[in-house]
């Protein structure tokens, strides 16, 4: 992941913004996306723990595993679950590969993975679809490309930024792009869940029979903790 999210101040003005118009928009539609009968889910880039939270106040049953590597953010999402046995925090930088933690009903990450290159986002999707267990959902809200420079501009004019506030650590995709991954990798029902001009909610769910040989989970997707898929 980008080195500036090592920085605090760079992680304290982040949280400082973090409710900025819309955001709360998505992260309604991906609630509504995850069941309330999930038991396990994985937060990808859980930032402060704020979509844990979230997902747990109507799932009190479910277990959440958190993973980020800004030491900030682990500070302030284990302050948060202090004392909750049924949240773990685990650092862990996205751009390697996904440690071994066993399989999930929901997989989940809000405005974390494109941070990443576009070559590590799709494989952060194959490592998901790996880890998923069959039926489970991939809910990624994400920063995502404009289609033109134009839309750019009113995305930034909207939140009342100017090019010199962009986050250094952007590495923005289309839409469209990040579906067809996806698709390509073997989700069901991949779509656009919901969309605001640069934010967006990416979903697909793990086939019943589960995903392509190729994407098949390998030992290192089966945690002793989990239960079988």
């Amino acid at each position: 992941m980008a080195r500036e999210w090592l920085d605090p101040d760079h992680a304290l003005a982040y949280l400082a913004r973090i409710d900025r118009p819309h955001r709360a928009e998505g992260e309604a539609v991906l609630l509504e996306f995850v069941p309330t009968t999930v038991e396990r889910i994985l937060d990808l880039g859980t930032g402060d723990g704020r979509l844990v939270a979230l997902l747990r106040a109507d799932r009190p049953q479910v277990e959440a595993v958190a993973l980020d590597f800004a030491p900030t953010m682990l500070a302030r999402a284990r302050e948060r679950f202090a004392g909750d046995p049924r949240v773990s925090v685990h650092e862990h930088d996205l751009d390697t590969p996904l440690p071994d933690l066993g399989t999930f009903d929901a997989v989940v990450s809000s405005f974390a993975i494109h941070h990443c290159e576009d070559d590590r986002k799709r494989e952060i999707y194959e490592e998901v679809c790996r880890c998923l267990r069959p039926g489970g959902i991939f809910c990624n809200l994400e920063h995502v490309a404009s289609p033109t420079p134009g839309m750019h501009a009113r995305f930034l004019n909207a939140l009342g930024l100017t090019p010199a506030d962009e986050d250094p650590s952007n590495r923005l995709a289309p839409v469209e792009t990040q579906l067809q991954w996806l698709r390509d990798i073997g989700f069901d029902d991949v779509d656009c869940g919901w969309k605001w001009l640069e934010l967006a909610l990416l979903v697909g769910v793990r086939p019943d029979g589960g995903p392509p040989d190729r994407f098949r989970p390998d030992p290192s997707c089966l945690g002793a903790s989990a239960s079988p898929p």
